[in-house]
């Protein structure tokens, strides 16, 4: 009887290790086009050149498989002359759930790059943690920017 239950206890220990193990890695690697929404601009008075932005956008990822992601942001950005660092928070919302981060970065010479801290998620992105790369990409287009974003979802098992 009392290997009975500690048979029972070391299997539901195992269990409980288990579920608290992460349950995978998952790298997602995609375009990202963003377009401000409701973006306001300072400029920093006696600093020529010297704005603050903070504001909301809204942005479509897509993936080189054809599948597609949204992504609602707010973002703050210090910049001189076009140069200077920038942060914001994100949400994804792909068909499998979200995934919800904090980024951080710089702009120079018209290029931009930076890092992402996964928060959190939700569906089969929940409670996830990771990191990720932002970085720009050359863009053809007036009004919007265009994004390489690599992110190393970990998800603990369930």
């Amino acid at each position: 009887m009392r290997i009975r239950y500690a048979s029972y206890f070391l299997s539901a220990a195992l269990a409980a290790a288990a579920s608290n193990a992460f349950a995978g890695e998952e790298v997602l690697e995609f375009k990202l086009v963003t377009k401000p929404i409701d973006v306001k601009v300072l400029e920093v008075a006696n600093v020529e050149g010297q704005t603050v932005a903070s504001g909301k956008l809204f942005g479509v990822a897509v993936f080189n498989d054809g599948r597609i992601g949204v992504k609602e942001f707010v973002n703050t950005s210090d910049m001189l002359k076009g140069s200077g660092s920038f942060f914001g928070y994100s949400t994804y919302t792909f068909e499998e759930g979200s995934i919800t981060a904090r980024y951080s970065g710089s702009a120079k010479d018209g290029k931009s790059k930076g890092e992402y801290t996964i928060l959190s998620g939700t569906g089969a992105y929940a409670n996830a943690t990771g990191t990720g790369t932002i970085e720009s990409a050359p863009n053809p287009f007036k009004g919007v920017t265009l994004l390489n974003i690599k992110l190393v979802v970990k998800t603990p098992g369930t």
